[in-house]
């Protein structure tokens, strides 16, 4: 029997419903689960009123988060595995789990242990993934394999169903366009990674230092995504900084500033995005190679190959 640690912080709930599904089979193998569910000191609210959804916004991407209740374990206790389920705000870790990688409970939780990270989002994750990659190594943690689940429509309706779920809470369809949020049927098949992590676990696998997740199709980069990801990341830093330097967190005086920022997202949504999709489409030819390179990178260290796929299913 082994133990797992499985870290998770889910607003709407359906991060957490992935989580279990994951979680069930190691239970079922007999291992030992422990779910941790992150609470921070003053709740985010869900829906978010766009005022409050708006004001995250610098510190997420400055990675300065709030302070965390404490853990229902103690910092010393020894696992075989962590799982680290997270959401992603403005292309960075959802607070929450920034605060946790940030503490020293959770730095000495994850220090020297293979961990699997977990997402599930619009489509976007490549930037918060690589601030998580980084986190966890300055813990001394292992990553060992990345679960990637988006959002079941079309990048470009996704702009619209996304912020409607996020700021009324409905998620249902919607001027024709799909539900928001990740597809039942891709949730459901979420087992076969437990199994699969069972399996490993059984065979001390977690001690290899090679990941247990390859050939199940565990995360598949869009490369032409990425590349507009980035760009928006280097004017998430600049705005970030900006907005900071006009009050903190909650203050009247950084209002303007958070005004301008929503009216820059919207226009860069609504023009920049799409032009930017039209003309790497237009010139992939030439683009292929690197988009090639750019996703055989990035889909590490699980992969999109599905090789082990009727295995586990």
């Amino acid at each position: 029997m082994k133990t797992v640690l499985v870290i998770n912080y889910s607003q709407t709930g359906q991060l957490a419903e992935i989580t279990a599904q994951v979680v069930a089979p190691l239970r079922a193998a007999g291992h030992l689960v422990h779910v941790e569910t992150l609470v921070p000191v003053t709740a985010f609210p869900w829906p978010w009123p766009i005022v409050d959804f708006v004001d995250a916004f610098p510190e997420c991407v400055q990675l300065d988060a709030p302070p965390l209740e404490p853990l229902s374990i103690p910092a010393e206790r020894d696992f075989d595995l962590v799982i680290l389920s997270y959401q992603v705000w403005y292309l960075s870790p959802a607070l929450p789990m920034t605060a946790f990688l940030q503490s020293p409970a959770g730095r000495r939780l994850i220090a020297g242990k293979p961990v699997v990270t977990l997402v599930a989002c619009r489509n976007m994750w490549l930037s918060a993934q690589e601030t998580m990659q980084r986190l966890i190594a300055e813990a001394g943690g292992e990553l060992r394999d990345h679960l990637a689940f988006t959002d079941q429509g079309p990048a470009l309706a996704t702009f619209l169903t996304t912020p409607r779920w996020v700021l009324t809470g409905r998620r249902d369809r919607w001027l024709g366009l799909p539900p928001a949020g990740v597809a039942p049927e891709e949730i459901h098949k979420a087992g076969r990674f437990g199994r699969a992590l069972a399996d490993a676990l059984d065979h001390d696998a977690e001690t290899t230092g090679a990941p247990m997740l390859t050939g199940l199709r565990a995360c598949t980069v869009n490369p032409r995504l990425a590349l507009s990801e980035r760009a928006g990341r280097r004017a998430f830093k600049v705005w970030s900084r900006l907005i900071r330097a006009c009050g903190r967190r909650g203050q009247w005086r950084r209002r303007p500033m958070l005004l301008v920022f929503a009216l820059y997202l919207i226009a860069m949504v609504l023009t920049v995005v799409p032009l930017s999709l039209l003309l790497q489409w237009l010139l992939s030819p030439l683009l292929k190679p690197r988009l090639d390179r750019l996703r055989a990178e990035l889909e590490l260290p699980s992969g999109s190959q599905d090789f082990n796929l009727k295995e586990y299913e």
